[in-house]
């Protein structure tokens, strides 16, 4: 299942979608998300991915706009 890993590369996909493998590395589900894909992340786990991708945006917007 390491072909799975292989074909993603972060340099050629959305910043969106570049945050959410981020951040799933960051929590540690990265290998189970390359292994088993998104839909493998309990309800828990994708909340968390989905809130830290709610934050990091308004933190850069927050940033944005005060430059």
């Amino acid at each position: 299942m390491k072909k799975a890993a292989e074909k993603i590369n972060l340099n050629e996909i959305n910043p969106e979608e570049k945050m959410k493998y981020e951040i799933a590395e960051e929590l540690g589900l990265l290998d189970k998300v390359l292994k088993d894909g998104w839909k493998s992340l309990s309800a828990k786990d994708t909340g968390r991915i989905g809130g830290l991708v709610t934050k990091k945006r308004n933190e850069q917007k927050k940033m944005s706009h005060t430059s």
